[in-house]
């Protein structure tokens, strides 16, 4: 979970985390929790935000990510509450269904909250002109967790320490959700593809940490272009748009494959980073490697965001197994 947390950090020592906790317990109103996590490796990760991309990778893809973002950055008293996120997804296309599978696995900390998700959807797949479009739908199943003894009641939060409500609660409270998406996508092999789908469609709340899920949209793109004059470089610029009805995010990248092995560039993402990436392709295996330098306000209490990604792809060609041989002896 990602959010722009610097208009709550003041010079009193209140951190955005005791305003968070404060907002969770507020009249049992309900906040926006849990909004668009932010990665750099949105290029490869696409199964995470729109389940239209199930079973188009050609084979059985498992992708893992690991992120801290604002390395280095804590609260008044010492303890670590930047965010950070584990991810993996798998998916995998099954030709009796016309289409394919997928499914996320994710862990979302901030601060003193974090989330544990699970995610499994279907698309459908058809041909579309020179490529094939899909149809996506997926069902999620999220935890929520406030470490409410976290909270600081010390001298910073003034007359709040002294809330007889805010006294009482202590350890960890937790509660489940369960939400939709839907996606669509069109891509055309070794061209371009381009994405639209919907996050958490049904607002699901929850009522023991009253916080209520934003509904999400995402737009993706990606281009894959062979230079002309030298076709061992491949340029592959991609851009992803989110909006969730208050706040408007994108990122935009590039970058340049090397003999379809290595590759490297650079990323942008709107008033947070500017990105560097690395990688390479081994066989089936793909690992990269990003580093963000921060460009807003929060640049001074952190030394920047660090992104690990491992993804393996094999194909199974079941057409062999179908074949059938007769002895002419039982003719």
């Amino acid at each position: 979970m990602t959010l722009p947390i610097s208009r709550y950090l003041t010079k009193s020592g209140i951190n955005f985390f005791f305003i968070l906790g404060i907002l969770v317990l507020q009249g049992g109103a309900s906040i926006f929790a849990q909004q668009p996590t932010l990665i750099t490796h949105y290029m490869f990760t696409n199964m995470a935000i729109n389940p239209a991309f199930a079973g188009n990778s050609g084979g059985i893809c498992a992708t893992g990510l690991a992120r801290q973002q604002w390395i280095g950055f804590q609260d008044p008293d010492g303890s670590q509450t930047a965010p950070q996120v584990f991810l993996l997804t798998v998916d995998s296309p099954i030709k009796v269904l016309h289409g394919g599978i997928g499914g996320s696995l994710y862990q979302d900390k901030l601060g003193f909250f974090k989330n544990i998700g699970l995610k499994l959807g279907y698309a459908y797949k058809m041909e579309a002109g020179n490529g094939d479009l899909s149809f996506g739908l997926q069902v999620g199943f999220q935890n929520g967790t406030f470490d409410f003894s976290k909270l600081d009641l010390g001298q910073g939060a003034g007359n709040l320490s002294e809330d007889p409500v805010l006294r009482e609660l202590s350890g960890k409270t937790s509660d489940m959700t369960f939400d939709m998406a839907a996606g669509v996508l069109y891509k055309v092999p070794e061209k371009f593809y381009i994405g639209l789908s919907a996050d958490n469609l049904l607002q699901s709340s929850a009522k023991k940490i009253a916080y209520q899920l934003r509904r999400t949209f995402y737009l993706s793109g990606g281009y894959e272009w062979i230079l002309p004059n030298n076709p061992a470089f491949e340029l592959q610029p991609s851009v992803l748009f989110m909006y969730d009805g208050a706040a408007f995010q994108f990122n935009l990248s590039a970058l340049v494959l090397y003999n379809k092995k290595f590759y490297g560039g650079l990323g942008y993402r709107l008033q947070d980073a500017v990105s560097i990436l690395a990688g390479v392709n081994i066989k089936n295996l793909r690992i990269g490697l990003s580093y963000d330098i921060s460009t807003s306000a929060l640049s001074k209490y952190n030394s920047g965001g660090v992104e690990i990604m491992v993804s393996y792809c094999f194909k199974i060609d079941v057409d062999k197994f179908r074949k059938s041989y007769r002895n002419t002896r039982f003719l």
